[in-house]
C-alpha cells in the first residue's frame, strides 16, 4: 500500500496529493478527518470517510464536515497508518503512572490567599 505524500500549495489553502493508497478489494481507502475550528487551536477528530487519494479526501471532508464554515483547516489520513493502543493493555499501558504520586499534587495544601484554582 502506497501513501498519499500531501504538500500544501501556497495561496489555496488545499494541499495536493501526489499518490494515494492503493484500492483494496472493491473499496476505497478510509480516511480520518481532523478539522481545527476557527475557535480552536488544535484539530479534533471529526469523522471518517472513503476516498480514492488525499486529494478527493480533503475535498470530500471540506464538503461533509464544513459545511457550515465552521473549519479553517483539515487535516486527512489514511486509516490504515494509525496505530492505536489496545484496550486489553490499558492495564499495562496507563496504570504505571498511578504509582508515581509526585505526578499528582493531591498532597500539597493551597493558601487561603490563592484563591480558587
Amino acid at each position: 500500500m502506497t501513501t498519499a505524500s500531501v504538500r500544501p500549495e501556497p495561496g489555496d489553502g488545499l494541499a495536493k496529493a501526489s499518490t494515494g493508497p492503493a484500492r483494496t478489494g472493491g473499496e476505497w481507502p478510509l480516511w480520518e478527518v481532523f478539522i481545527r475550528s476557527k475557535q480552536g487551536l488544535e484539530h479534533k477528530h471529526c469523522g471518517s470517510l472513503h476516498a480514492v487519494d488525499a486529494q478527493q479526501a480533503l475535498q470530500m471532508a471540506r464538503d461533509v464536515y464544513t459545511r457550515r464554515q465552521e473549519g479553517v483547516s483539515i487535516w486527512v489520513v489514511p486509516s490504515a497508518l494509525i496505530t492505536a493502543s489496545q484496550p486489553d493493555d490499558k492495564g499495562e499501558f496507563f496504570d504505571p503512572a498511578a504509582d508515581k504520586i509526585y505526578r499528582h499534587p493531591t498532597f500539597y495544601e493551597i493558601p487561603d490567599d490563592v484563591g480558587h484554582m
